[in-house]
Parts: structure tokens; C-alpha cells; sequence
């Protein structure tokens, strides 16, 4: 015993050693081809002498990066995400200015930009250089890996809760992934992680499930982590007895939702028992968050906002290699939408603007956090893990669901979920994870691009009322957008179709392929028959167009039906899976339908975009040539992969008598299984009771953060 334990300090030293020696050889490399960069006195020195100053001034360096680096950054955590994260090579470089003045008969010395330069490159080699070490070493590499948890632990002063004895729970969403999109990518050898659980007889198992009408990730994941998306009729509606348009990726938006979840069902959520949220657009009822959009809206002493990434930039190595991976990403979004451009591929949207920081974003920083966060759950021994990486969403919204733009996204995700599997070989407690999506994605061109025309403007010219000559971009709705306002600081601005202009203008939003319109000036819900009096080639206008499948609309008459082409009108009760307007559809589509009409806040119209079943394309009435939201193709048929030896979810996701289910179908019903997998395990989650405290004082889980916050 004693001797691995002097083996362990010995080797430890020696990894010390190494990267101290490759640090200093790259100081005196760096020294030799920079002009501004010097470690020799005026009158010149000696190899060995210039030797020892570039040793000196690595260590020196090593040891500010490991000691005073932390501090900066958590006292810089009052300023935006991004822009703690572009201090980066400012704070890194005025540690190197530090370090060179420490040197003896100050014979070190560089210009401010070019001790940029050199503390980046020097933080990226010795980080390089201690991983491949590390790698070597599965002792060393847990060490490095769970520094972060360690860290987290003595500023919560609490370790994991769960029983180390039984095995903890790791659900990885990745966001917009549809099961066929993920078994070709599997089979193709794009994920060859995935492809070794599928493959692998002790591995996982593979099933599909249906979402809502509403596929989207606000509807999707307050079912699966609240288990409620009661009255989520899409990505955003309008709500006329206040006169707000809610947005499921706008923080205010997201927490009222969260709190209407939890009144409802009288619990906390799947995370309430020593749980960590992370990316989400809600808790869950996790006491652990990071970058979770519904808590950015919380506000009041304790908030920490800036904590989400503190726990990652602490590292000056991930500082430098996210910053550096985020130029990259960048310039990669350039060259690829420059190449579709000159290719003239179709279907092509624009993505020029601020996309190419959105996307990296998306793709680099949030992914880097969040799996950092899960890492250090893991190392924490936290009972269950919920985390979305939503880079392949953004990525497919913009390029489409099969493009190789979206392809090489896939790949960059097998490669952090072999990590996430790689760091479960050396956690306290043994994990189990378990990898879902919350829909899917159906390609095809925008409604504006087919027609020439928005959705909006085609009410607007059903109505009677005056359309632009030019038809306008309608703004498209990403999480990944809001999230990047908010880690700016930036409050999350209502798009132009988002403000009502007039009372008596009809309110047109859309959510992917799905539209909702609704009239201000018309008290409850509207009528066919009082949307015909006052608009009387509306309804027929919008159900007769080439791009639209069917309308929802309540009559005084029949009570709510479907409206299709040639004048088709089908009372909800009367629907039936592949007949009339539903027919390319799908099953499940009419049971989607039907429960939907029941929410209070149905819009008055519910429009869904036609479908083509041979080729899974639809129409998205946002600028998007990969969208979900409504009904048709990949987009509601996401996916849910489980380590075998856990009950199967058709028989986890038991009906109210008890009966096994056919298929699951719907975001709670997906909740029920994971709820039914984690009890299996741990026991039954902690319940709130009957009393909910209002969203001023609180939501379950409080803020507590063990060096995670949530993203604001």
C-alpha cells in the first residue's frame, strides 16, 4: 500500500517535471521567433543562463495559472459569459507580464500583445502535454478530471447525496436528433459510440417515440423533466387574457411555464433527489444548475448567474482551447455556407450576421460547459444527471437535418459522449446514461421560399388588410439565439410579428412548421363563424393553399374542427389516422390533435404546414430548412436509448390502470419511464406536497450551486 502511494507521488512528480521542461522549451522557442519576446539582459546571456530564465519563468507562470487564475475569474464572474470568455488571452497574458517580471535581474520582458500570444500558446501546450501524460495514467486521469468536482464540493460544503452503493443516472439529450437520423449515423460510423452500445449485446437498446403536436424542445422537455406540458400549444403563443406572447426559450417565459408545471402536478420534477441540471431550459427541481435559461430570470441577492462558467474558465488550458475552438468554429461556419452559396445548394437559407457566433456558441462553448458540469456530477457522485447539447438543433435549423454540416456536428458529440463514458470508468459510483432527444428535425424549404409570401402575410392578404410588397423574414426561433442574448447581458427582445400592432389585427406566430393566429379584439376563443363574419375568405384562403395541410378552429356549431381542402370539415371527435386532412400525417396524429384542442390557450387558428410523406419534407413559416414544431416526417419521432437490464419504458410508462403500453407516446409519458428508472435504483423521488411557493419566492431546488449557476 505504502508503495503505490510513493509510485503515485512519484509519477506525479515526474508529469510535473515534464510539462515544466516542455513549458520551458517552448518559452525559449517562442523567445527565439518573436521580436517582442525576450529572456536574455541587453548585453546578452549565456545558453544555460537563458535556459534557467525561460525555466524560471514557466514556473512562475504554471504557478499563476494554478493559484491566481481562479481567483480572477470568479472575481470577474459580474461580467457577461462572452465576454469573460474573450478576457481570456488578456487575463492569461497579464499572468505571463507577472511571471516575467518575477524573474531575477529582470531580464524577462515582452510587449503586451505579444504576452498574448505567448501565454495562450503556452497554456494549450503544457495543457496537451498533461492530458497525453495523463492519458497513460487512468489514476492521473481521474485526478485531472475530478479537480472540478473537488472544487465544487468545498465551496457547497456538501458532497452527493445519493448512496454511492447504487448506481447513479446520466441523461444526455441531444437536442433535435431524430432516431432515424441517429441509427444512420450510428450504422454509417459517424458515432462510434453509439454504434458500440447498439452493437454491443450487453450494450443499449434503441427505441422511437412520438411527441406532441407541439415538437418542440420548450413543450418536449418541461413534459419530460416536470412531467406536465399542459397547455404548451408551441414554441410560442399568445396569451390574450394578459396580452403576452409567450416564448419557451425566453427566461421569463420558462419559468412561469415551470411554475404552472409544478402547480400542476404537485412535484418538484425528475431532479428533485440530489439532481444537476444542465443546458436546460428548465430545472427539473435540481438543487445543482448550470445554464439553465428558466433560472436566468430569477433575480435577488444569492443569484449567481456568472458561476455556470467559472467552473470550467477556472482552468486557464479549457479557457484557452474553448476560445481558441470557438474562432475555429466560426471560420468554419463561414467556409461552409460561402461553399453552399457558390454550389447554389438548395434548400439554402442566410446565415450571415451574427449566426457564425451563435453557432459556435452552441457548438463549442455550451457543449465544453456542460459536459465539464456532467464530468464534475459524475466526479460529485450526484444521484441523477440531466444535460442537452443542443449543437446539432442549431446546426440543422440552418444547413438541414442530413446536410455534412450537421454530420460533422454528430461526429463532434460522439466524440464528448466517449468522454462522458471514459470519465464513468473512474467515478465514485457507478453510472448508467442513457441518451434521449426531444423531437426530431424535417427538412424542406421555407414556406417564403416556395410561395414568395410569410404565413403572415398570407392571413394578412386573407384578411382584407394591406401585405408589404416584399415578403419579410420571419424571425426564427432558437434557444440557442436567447441564450447567447442572456449570457450577453442582452435582454431578450420580442421580434417584430411578435408585437401587436393593432387590436384588431390578427396576431400570426410561428413555430417551426406550425402556425398559430389568434385575434386580440375577440374575447375567448374565436369561432369559425366569428371569424367568418368579420373575415370571410380567411379561413378558406389558408385552407385551400398549396402549403398548408389542415387548420384547427372551433365552431359554435360542431365544436372544434379540422379544416381541410375542397371545403373538408372534420368535428375533432371524428378524427381518424390516415383519412381526410390528417391523412399524411401519420398515426397519432388525430389523438395529438384532439389533446391539444383542450388547452386553454389554443390559439384561435392552429396551422399546420402541408407534408409530403415520400420525401419528409414540410414547410417551416420561420427562415429554417430544418424545423419541428408541428405535425409531419422525422420531427416528431425522436429517440430513447437505454442501458439494457433496465425495464423496458413500454412497461415503465404503464397507463393509469396498469396496462403495458403499445408505443410511448408524448413527453410525459417518457417522463414516467425515466421517473420509474430512477426509483428503481434510489427509491421514489421527493415529492414538493400540495403546497407550491409562488415564482417570487422561489422553485423548488432554490439556487443552491456547488460552483454551477444557472445561464444569465
Amino acid at each position: 500500500m505504502g508503495d503505490g502511494r510513493w509510485r503515485a507521488a512519484g509519477s506525479a512528480l515526474m508529469r510535473v517535471i515534464a510539462v515544466w521542461a516542455v513549458s520551458t522549451l517552448t518559452m525559449l522557442v517562442l523567445a527565439g521567433i518573436l521580436p517582442d519576446f525576450q529572456l536574455q539582459s541587453d548585453d546578452g546571456d549565456s545558453v544555460t543562463k537563458t535556459a534557467f530564465t525561460a525555466a524560471w519563468g514557466a514556473g512562475a507562470f504554471g504557478l499563476l495559472s494554478a493559484l491566481v487564475w481562479p481567483v480572477l475569474v470568479r472575481a470577474l464572474l459580474i461580467v457577461p459569459a462572452l465576454v469573460l470568455g474573450m478576457l481570456v488571452f488578456f487575463l492569461n497574458g497579464s499572468l505571463l507580464l507577472i511571471a516575467l517580471r518575477l524573474i531575477p535581474d529582470g531580464r524577462g520582458a515582452a510587449a503586451p500583445e505579444t504576452a498574448v500570444v505567448v501565454a495562450a500558446v503556452m497554456s494549450a501546450v503544457a495543457s496537451a502535454t498533461s492530458t497525453a501524460l495523463a492519458v497513460r495514467d487512468d489514476n492521473a486521469y481521474r485526478r485531472r478530471l475530478s479537480r472540478l468536482a473537488e472544487l465544487r464540493r468545498r465551496r457547497s460544503g456538501t458532497a452527493g447525496a445519493g448512496d454511492e452503493g447504487a448506481p447513479g443516472t446520466v441523461f444526455i439529450q441531444l437536442d433535435g436528433v431524430g432516431h432515424d437520423v441517429l441509427a444512420q449515423a450510428a450504422a454509417d460510423g459517424l458515432m462510434p459510440t453509439v454504434a458500440h452500445w447498439l452493437a454491443d449485446a450487453e450494450g443499449h437498446r434503441l427505441t422511437p417515440w412520438r411527441t406532441d403536436w407541439s415538437s418542440q424542445t420548450g413543450a418536449s422537455q418541461l413534459g419530460i423533466l416536470h412531467g406536465s406540458n399542459h397547455d404548451v400549444p408551441a414554441f410560442r403563443w399568445y396569451e390574450k387574457e394578459t396580452g403576452d406572447i409567450m416564448v419557451s426559450s425566453r427566461p421569463a417565459s420558462a419559468l412561469e411555464l415551470q411554475r404552472r408545471a409544478i402547480v400542476r402536478t404537485k412535484d418538484g420534477g425528475l431532479l428533485t433527489l440530489d439532481g444537476a441540471s444542465r443546458g436546460n431550459l428548465f430545472s427539473g427541481g435540481a438543487d445543482q444548475l448550470a445554464l439553465v435559461l428558466s433560472m436566468a430570470a430569477r433575480r435577488g441577492k444569492g443569484r449567481r448567474s456568472r458561476a455556470g462558467y467559472f467552473a470550467y474558465f477556472s482552468d486557464p488550458a479549457n479557457a484557452v482551447r474553448t476560445a481558441l475552438s470557438f474562432v475555429a468554429e466560426v471560420g468554419r461556419e463561414i467556409g461552409q455556407s460561402t461553399r453552399a452559396r457558390i454550389r447554389k445548394e438548395t434548400p439554402r437559407i442566410k446565415r450571415g450576421g451574427l449566426y457564425p457566433f451563435i453557432r459556435a456558441f452552441a457548438t463549442v462553448v455550451e457543449r465544453d460547459v456542460v459536459v465539464a458540469a456532467v464530468m464534475g456530477d459524475m466526479f460529485a457522485g450526484r444521484t441523477a444527471v440531466y444535460a442537452d447539447l443542443v449543437a446539432y438543433d442549431e446546426v440543422a435549423h440552418h444547413s438541414g437535418p442530413h446536410s455534412r454540416d450537421a454530420e460533422k456536428v454528430l461526429a463532434r458529440l460522439d466524440r464528448s459522449l466517449a468522454l462522458i463514458v471514459k470519465v464513468a470508468e473512474h467515478t465514485p459510483r457507478t453510472y448508467r446514461i442513457v441518451l434521449l432527444s426531444d423531437h426530431g428535425q424535417s427538412p424542406g424549404e421555407t414556406f417564403a421560399g416556395v410561395y414568395g409570401l410569410t404565413l403572415k402575410d398570407l392571413v394578412r392578404a386573407g384578411s382584407g388588410l394591406p401585405v408589404p410588397r416584399r415578403a419579410q423574414r420571419t424571425r426564427s426561433g432558437s434557444e440557442a439565439r436567447d441564450a447567447v442574448r442572456i449570457a450577453l447581458h442582452r435582454p431578450v427582445a420580442e421580434g417584430q410579428e411578435e408585437r401587436v400592432a393593432k387590436p384588431s389585427d390578427p396576431v400570426v406566430l410561428a413555430s417551426g412548421n406550425l402556425g398559430l393566429i389568434s385575434f386580440p379584439d375577440i374575447a375567448g376563443r374565436a369561432s369559425l363563424e366569428q371569424i367568418g363574419r368579420r373575415h370571410p375568405a380567411l379561413l378558406g384562403t389558408l385552407a385551400s393553399h398549396p402549403g398548408i395541410g389542415f387548420l384547427l378552429v372551433r365552431s359554435e356549431r360542431h365544436g372544434s374542427v379540422v379544416l381541410g381542402r375542397d371545403g373538408t370539415q372534420i368535428p375533432v371527435a371524428e378524427l381518424a389516422d390516415g383519412q381526410g386532412p390528417l391523412a399524411p400525417f401519420g398515426p397519432g396524429a388525430a389523438d395529438a390533435v384532439r389533446r391539444t384542442d383542450t388547452f386553454p390557450h389554443v390559439a384561435d387558428v392552429m396551422v399546420n404546414s402541408m407534408h409530403d410523406p415520400g420525401t419528409g419534407t414540410v414547410h417551416a413559416f420561420e427562415e429554417q430548412i430544418g424545423s419541428h414544431g408541428g405535425l409531419g416526417g422525422e420531427q416528431s419521432r425522436p429517440f430513447l436509448l437505454w442501458p439494457r437490464g433496465m425495464t423496458d419504458p413500454l412497461e415503465a410508462a404503464t397507463g393509469e390502470g396498469g396496462e403495458r403500453v403499445g408505443e410511448l407516446v408524448g413527453a410525459e409519458a417518457v417522463h414516467r419511464v425515466l421517473r420509474r428508472w430512477l426509483g428503481e435504483v434510489s427509491g421514489p423521488q421527493v415529492p414538493m406536497g400540495g403546497t407550491v411557493r409562488p415564482a417570487a419566492e422561489g422553485l423548488p431546488g432554490g439556487e443552491k450551486d456547488a460552483g454551477t449557476g444557472a445561464l444569465g
